[in-house]
């Protein structure tokens, strides 16, 4: 039987923060707001908590969960290298809402799926997930919504979708944009700069924001290629 809070009410955020702790360290789910949109989060260092997550949105290995970090030091500790263009797009990005694809350190003991070797890594910029993050360490976290619906921006829609599947629902009002996070892979970073940004989806964060920071290490846009490709 699922449990929701409301966060936004004093007296039920600590037993809140609490009972959610307690979730996730029995491998439990959980149902937390972010800064975009809802997420449902698992211990990302549990592979079978994992697995119960991608169960619960009907979804399999092939598409592993993003994990959310409480700040910097946690981000150097999953990659295996963090180029300077990233730390510049972290320093300008952070907390929000942009999620980095990058190589994930080789000694680390977890299972998010098939990542090919890489993880998704994202600090959002919302109280309740990081208070939480703070207590649990790093989340393996994807948008609240079953496989092929839109993703959950109140509690109540994640209520509806995922069920008793979760065990703690934090509910922490309407999502602020209902916007989630633009993806970037940096995987080309690693060893070699002269490999481009890509952007797999665009989001929270827009491509021109990003070509402010990463200049020519971002992929031409989309209109950019189209031009070259049409020009005799």
């Amino acid at each position: 039987m699922s449990t929701v809070f409301d966060t936004r009410d004093a007296d039920q955020l600590l037993p809140a923060l609490r009972q959610a702790r307690q979730a996730i360290a029995r491998g439990e789910l959980v149902v937390l707001p972010t800064d975009t949109v809802y997420g449902i989060g698992a211990d990302a260092f549990s592979p079978a908590a994992v697995a119960r997550l991608l169960a619960a949105k009907g979804r399999g290995r092939q598409s592993p969960p993003p994990v959310l970090v409480g700040g910097m030091p946690t981000l150097r500790a999953l990659v295996a290298e963090l180029p300077e263009a990233v730390e510049r797009l972290v320093e300008r990005f952070w907390p929000g809402g942009l999620t980095i694809v990058l190589p994930a350190q080789p000694s680390l003991t977890w299972d998010l799926g098939d990542t090919g070797g890489t993880v998704a890594v994202r600090m959002p910029a919302e109280r309740i997930a990081l208070e939480l993050l703070a207590e649990t360490g790093p989340l393996a976290v994807s948008s609240a919504n079953l496989t092929g619906k839109a993703a959950a921006t109140t509690v109540d829609d994640a209520v509806d979708m995922l069920g008793d599947s979760v065990s703690i629902y934090l509910d922490g009002g309407a999502s602020p944009t209902g916007v989630a996070s633009t993806i970037v892979d940096a995987t080309g970073l690693v060893g070699d700069e002269s490999r481009p940004v890509r952007v797999l989806r665009e989001g929270a964060v827009a491509r021109s924001a990003l070509r402010e920071v990463l200049g020519d290490l971002l992929e031409p846009d989309p209109a950019d290629t189209d031009a070259v490709g049409d020009s005799a």
